[in-house]
């Protein structure tokens, strides 16, 4: 197998803000070509999670995403907070947004939204047992309507191109895949 890495030559930051970063890379490849201007998104790594209740019910959200400017039906998650890990993040961000707490937790791995643009990461979970324990705790720039479905509804709001968030009907396949749930 030939070498395919790129060797990373030098970077500069065009933005660096709270929510994303724009990096410029200049690299070259295996074969000696120079890229002067090789552009980067930085975002913090990001969690999500197919979330069941105790009366096995799956958990959605809807909420206004400005960069398409749709109400998105999605599932629950967010960003990882600096100094936490993934497995407190998406617990954090579930009782955040739907007010629940679970009984277990299973990883589903992570995905790459992007890798030749982006760097971040979305780690995806399954999480069981849900019983709600509180109100909604949004933070000022969120307003979201929580929405309970069966199994079935869920796989029928994917095939009917419902739930338009790539990363999240990843999510949403692996969760029905460990449930059981496909066949």
């Amino acid at each position: 197998m030939s070498k395919l890495n790129w060797e990373k030559l030098s970077s500069r930051y065009l933005v660096k803000e709270k929510w994303a970063t724009l990096r410029v890379d200049c690299c070259r490849m295996p074969d000696g070509t120079l890229i002067d201007d090789y552009y980067v998104l930085e975002y913090p790594d990001w969690v999500n999670a197919v979330a069941v209740t105790e009366d096995n019910e799956v958990i959605l959200i809807r909420q206004y995403r400005h960069a398409a400017e749709e109400v998105i039906l999605e599932v629950p998650g967010g960003c990882i907070d600096p100094g936490e890990t993934p497995e407190q993040a998406v617990k954090r961000e579930l009782l955040e947004e739907t007010g629940y707490a679970f009984e277990t937790l299973e990883p589903m791995g992570w995905v790459y939204a992007n890798p030749s643009t982006s760097a971040n990461k979305t780690h995806s979970y399954l999480l069981t047992g849900g019983k709600k324990v509180q109100e909604q705790h949004l933070d000022g720039r969120e307003e979201i309507e929580v929405l309970k479905v069966s199994p079935d509804e869920l796989k029928d709001l994917v095939l009917n191109n419902k739930i338009p968030q790539a990363l999240h009907v990843t999510a949403i396949f692996n969760g029905l895949v460990r449930l059981g749930l496909l066949k």
